[in-house]
């Protein structure tokens, strides 16, 4: 009796003690997990990343930034930058990019879907893996790459831009594989206060007229976000209830407006909403749109530049930026100073032509013109021209300036001053007036400084002709190939193959519908009076949907730009104009046609000029490769990008030649490029025809 009374205690005595402990556990694990979350509720901002690079591998929390850095070109001072990227602060399952201290957030990848981020459908590195961790305790995002040589980097650029470089053992060099967002402009304040930023200009950010740059050393290391100050401060005095100024108002055309302005209800006029503007002394700019009056007060952020045209529609709009009246005059003066020269110039040179003009006038017959736009039609922007009216505008097609394979151009103008150029089509050129009036309205809607603007067209029974602005210089072969043209100096031709390059990355990526032209050749580039180039005959393009990545059609296009996959009769894309392009660009650099370059070590054999670059690029002989007329007045270091650009573009492959978007940040500096391999298909042709290769 008394064993089992002891054997009862000591069950209860262990029972309590256990309690006791398990409580104890209770309340040490409460308490270390209250530590945790007052620790994750006031870290400090100190503890944030400040780097502005992370490797594959590395997380990103929801605690952790990714800080620009300003100073990546100056290792001795590498100050921390504005902008930042991090997990979405508000709870949503995504990354952004801000600008510190702004909720502003300017680009994001879209939520997480459990596998991938919804405006990312294709990661940029298609060799990892990439995961969103989340759980009670943490949030953070990890990527992982498969292949064990390759080596990857993910930067936040000064530009406010993420990048993702990769090194491989096989390139020895870092290549940039994605960039977001690709637009510089849509980078929040990218250039700062009052500063306009342009994506078709280099550099892209300017200051306004009556501003100057706050930071010229900032500048030089590509940060711009200091912007721009005033070069005179503004006049204006506020008195109890009255304003006292002289400022004036600069304007600024064609601009996408910040939008951090207040709208003024009652200011029913542009006058009455100045007035308003000028009332403030706080106020900086006020545009008046639509019968809606909006001001701007303090600093003025996110002036974007965008492309006007009387043809077509824009969302530009006008900004009236306020300046001091002393900055304005001397704006004023310039321009008067400007006008009476070029008023002057023309009185002598009038004066000179008049007793010339009227000799002619004499001794011919008088028969006048027929005004074109009084017998045109407009059709949505373009002009719809009866067939006598371009047959008088151009004297019955008497000045034949050029010829192509679908008929021939002829100078002409429109009300006797301004000239333009038809094109006569050959009457089996076009089978349907249906499907001529459809191309030439899909043609007639595209606006870009570097493609030629079509005015309008003819559509008569048989006759089917196309009317052109006029380009004074006529086409880039003349330049290259006739001993008789101007010789091109390198900065021109640098500049012209950007344009080129610029031309065809807006048809094929910013178009409604991608534009591939299918017959790219120095004969098709046309420059104007100040040698810019313009891409012309769209005869041969197609039209592919957003919807579509290749389509399958007849060989069409020259021989000698020709891509391989015309040859074998597959679907093409976009990659057959970069193919091509690359062939002009090796032609711009050596003034002379590929088939046909001379050799250089003495041999009297021709050789074939792409692979003659491709092995020499390889050899690191750029000066060899030149225009002997340019007499070696030549940027070497643009030289060099350009023959690699060219190399690239013709590979055999498609996959291997560069996007046109990315040649155009090639060639602006915003890539780099390494050195691309020899093109097997070329370098076969090349041994199996009678062409050198050339010591």
């Amino acid at each position: 009796m008394s064993i089992s009374l002891l054997s009862h205690l000591d069950q209860l005595s262990l029972i309590f003690v256990c309690k006791i402990s398990l409580n104890l556990f209770i309340t040490m694990l409460y308490l270390h997990i209250s530590m945790v979350l007052l620790l994750s509720l006031y870290i400090p901002a100190a503890s944030y990343a400040t780097t502005d690079t992370i490797l594959a591998g590395q997380a990103l929390s929801i605690r952790d930034k990714l800080v620009s850095k300003n100073g990546r070109k100056n290792s001795i001072s590498p100050a921390t930058g504005v902008y930042c990227e991090e997990l979405d602060p508000t709870g949503v399952n995504q990354i952004v990019l801000t600008k510190q201290n702004s909720t502003a957030q300017y680009w994001s990848t879209g939520v997480w879907d459990g596998h991938q981020f919804a405006s990312l459908p294709e990661t940029a590195l298609n060799a990892g893996n990439e995961s969103l961790v989340m759980n009670a305790y943490e949030k953070y995002y990890t990527y992982t790459i498969l292949e064990e040589t390759a080596t990857v980097y993910y930067n936040l650029d000064v530009s406010g831009q993420v990048k993702i470089f990769v090194w491989t053992e096989g390139s020895q060099d870092w290549i940039l594989v994605y960039s977001q967002p690709r637009a510089q402009c849509d980078v929040y304040a990218v250039c700062g206060p009052f500063a306009v930023c342009n994506d078709d200009a280099l550099p892209s950010c300017t200051c306004t007229k009556g501003f100057s740059v706050r930071s010229p050393e900032d500048w030089e290391l590509d940060d711009r976000t200091g912007g721009c100050i005033r070069n005179t401060p503004l006049d204006c005095i506020t008195k109890g209830r009255s304003t006292r100024s002289t400022d004036k108002f600069l304007t600024l055309p064609c601009v996408s407006l910040a939008q951090t302005m207040r709208r003024i209800e009652d200011a029913q006029s542009i006058g009455v909403c100045a007035q308003v503007c000028l009332d403030n002394c706080s106020c900086t700019a006020y545009s008046f749109s639509n019968s809606t009056c909006s001001v701007w007060h303090g600093e003025l952020l996110n002036i974007r530049q965008i492309q006007c045209s009387s043809i077509g529609n824009s969302n530009g709009e006008t900004l009236y930026l306020r300046l001091a009246a002393k900055d304005i005059q001397g704006l004023e003066k310039n321009k008067r100073v400007f006008i009476i020269a070029i008023a002057t110039g023309t009185s002598v040179a009038a004066i000179g032509l008049f007793a010339f003009a009227m000799l002619i006038m004499i001794r011919r017959n008088k028969r006048s013109f027929v005004h074109i736009s009084n017998t045109a039609q407009d059709c949505n922007g373009i002009i719809a021209f009866p067939y006598n009216a371009l047959e008088l505008g151009t004297k019955n097609f008497s000045e034949k300036i050029g010829e192509g394979g679908f008929g021939s151009v002829f100078k002409g103008f429109l009300n006797k001053s301004i000239a333009i150029a038809v094109k006569k089509l050959d009457q089996h050129a076009y089978h349907g007036e249906k499907q001529f009036r459809a191309e030439v309205s899909s043609i007639g809607i595209i606006q870009h400084i570097n493609l030629v603007k079509l005015i309008g067209f003819c559509c008569e029974g048989a006759r089917r002709l196309l009317v052109y602005e006029y380009m004074p210089n006529g086409s880039l072969a003349t330049h290259l190939f006739q001993s008789h043209a101007t010789v091109l100096t390198w900065s021109n031709r640098y500049q012209i193959a950007l344009g080129v390059a610029r031309g065809l990355a807006y048809l094929h990526e910013k178009c409604r519908e991608c534009i591939i032209h299918c017959d790219i050749k120095p004969e098709n580039i046309l420059l104007n009076d100040s040698y810019v180039p313009k891409i012309a005959d769209f005869g041969l393009a197609k039209f592919l949907g957003r919807d579509f990545s290749r389509v399958i059609t007849t060989m069409r296009g020259t021989i000698g730009y020709l891509a391989p996959e015309w040859i074998s009769g597959v679907a093409i894309t976009p990659k057959v104009d970069v193919y091509a392009y690359g062939m002009v660009l090796l032609e711009i650099v050596s003034g002379k046609r590929n088939s046909s370059v001379s050799c250089s070590c003495g041999s009297n054999h021709d050789i074939y000029y792409p692979v003659h670059v491709a092995r020499e690029i390889i050899g690191g002989d750029v000066r060899s490769l030149l225009d002997n007329r340019l007499c070696g007045e030549v940027n070497l270091k643009e030289a060099e990008i350009a023959c690699k650009v060219a190399c690239w573009c013709i590979q055999d492959d498609e996959f291997d030649r560069p996007t046109m978007g990315e040649v155009v940040q090639i060639l602006e500096g915003l890539l780099e490029v390494n050195i691309p391999p020899m093109p097997r298909l070329l370098q076969t042709i090349a041994g199996s025809s009678n062409y050198s290769t050339c010591c």
